[in-house]
């Protein structure tokens, strides 16, 4: 659906919305112990300014549901048309602040995804009319504009105005060395695209063997469903990968707490780089308790990790090795400013979650940004790939020698082109 309406330049004049459902489930792509058949999913957001400009943006969902997705961003029509596209700072608040929109979270669920969908397509748009991808858009800003677009409400027991400004500071002088680098390298990555839940052997092994091929040196496999099944698929990958191989295990919240260090254990003797979602991203004091048990095997959450509080009370348990941060699930840029910032007062690195439609496009440009202006480092990082869904996008990723080559096309990479919008919206 769409409106507009007519107003000074720069005003947002108009927002179209898409429940757009791919049928990923037919192949098994995406399957996991959670999540035997998913629906790639996005509910879309366009909006449009009166001075010609698009901006575009989604929340990622597995099928069902999307439609009570696309109904939240549509709720948020209001609040949108007629504001100044410029106003990136006071608009997420005012999403966020809402005092009857906010009885529906607080800053989480539904809602919340919506508001990740208007805000990363506010940036997608602001980064159009700069003519520059989001990462060097973001990494341009001064360590001033970046943190008064941040909501430190709730964050300053770990991470006030002040610290953030020191740790955007500190490394300032050397950004163009930065960006320049990623320009020529790009940012390493892992892929997840051998260790659906639902491929069987044969083709696990072939995924395995085309992932070092393609220069991958990290893989992910899908566990927790059934424990024999899951040491006869590490078996296998480790046959093709080798004893020292990392290959890292996502249970994708399977289990509870005390069945997480019991079903880990028993995988043990194949050295797991890290266990993903081992119990409910809500449980902080679960994962603590799994990470301590577990030593030195890493703990990571992150990809249904609802706002910035969650993140902070998981940094200051000592609950994760690794933050897996989502471009669409939180307060969308503005709030994974904030994450990062809490990642890099912590010293931990950010591993961001891009099993999805559209999540790879999106947080190449997150982490871009964490390395030249935040963390200034890709030591123990990178970011999740996925070989799903890319042709759909008018900026699609790019994977070379086993890296996410640097965007350099203006936007946050969000576009789908209209033919895949037009074929795949749900009816």
């Amino acid at each position: 659906m769409s409106e507009g309406i007519a107003l000074t330049a720069y005003a947002i004049v108009a927002m179209e919305s898409h429940d757009i459902r791919f049928p990923t489930s037919r192949e098994l792509d995406g399957s996991d112990a959670m999540n035997p058949d998913p629906d790639y999913s996005a509910a879309y957001v366009v909006l449009r300014t009166d001075d010609g400009h698009e901006g575009h943006g989604f929340a990622f969902t597995i099928g069902r549901g999307n439609d009570v997705q696309t109904a939240a961003i549509d709720a948020l029509r209001p609040y949108v048309l007629g504001r100044d596209a410029e106003d990136l700072g006071s608009l997420y608040k005012e999403l966020v602040y809402d005092s009857q929109l906010r009885w529906l979270g607080p800053e989480k669920g539904v809602m919340h995804m919506a508001i990740s969908a208007v805000v990363n397509a506010l940036w997608d748009l602001k980064a159009r009319r700069e003519g520059k991808p989001l990462w060097l858009l973001l990494a341009e800003m001064s360590p001033e504009r970046i943190v008064e677009l941040i909501d430190f409400r709730y964050l300053s027991d770990a991470l006030t105005p002040a610290q953030a400004l020191e740790i955007l500071r500190r490394n300032e002088d050397s950004k163009q060395e930065r960006i320049a680098h990623l320009k020529e390298h790009g940012y390493p990555a892992y892929t997840t695209s051998p260790g659906w839940l639902g491929y069987d052997d044969e083709k696990l092994r072939r995924l395995c063997k085309e992932a070092l091929e393609q220069g991958f040196t990290q893989i992910k496999l899908k566990v927790g469903a059934d424990l024999a099944d899951d040491v006869r698929r590490f078996r296998v990958a480790r046959e093709v990968c080798g004893p020292a191989f990392p290959i890292a295990i996502d249970a994708n919240q399977r289990w509870d707490v005390g069945s997480a260090i019991e079903w880990v254990g028993a995988l043990k003797e194949f050295n797991p780089y890290w266990v993903e979602e081992p119990t409910s991203p809500d449980d902080v004091l679960g994962h603590a308790t799994i990470a301590r048990a577990l030593a030195p095997i890493a703990v990571a959450t992150g990809e249904h990790v609802q706002n910035r509080v969650i993140f902070k009370q998981l940094l200051q348990a000592g609950a994760i090795s690794y933050l897996q941060l989502d471009a669409a699930r939180v307060g969308g840029v503005n709030e994974n400013l904030a994450i990062l910032l809490l990642a890099a007062r912590y010293n931990i690195p950010v591993c961001p979650h891009a099993g999805g439609v559209g999540l790879c496009e999106l947080v190449q440009h997150l982490s871009m940004f964490d390395y030249v202006a935040v963390s200034a480092s890709m030591e123990g990082r990178v970011i999740e790939y996925v070989d799903h869904l890319h042709e759909h996008f008018v900026d699609p990723v790019v994977i070379e020698n086993g890296s996410y080559r640097a965007p350099l096309k203006p936007g946050f990479s969000a576009e789908m082109h209209r033919e895949s919008i037009e074929r795949y919206t749900h009816q």
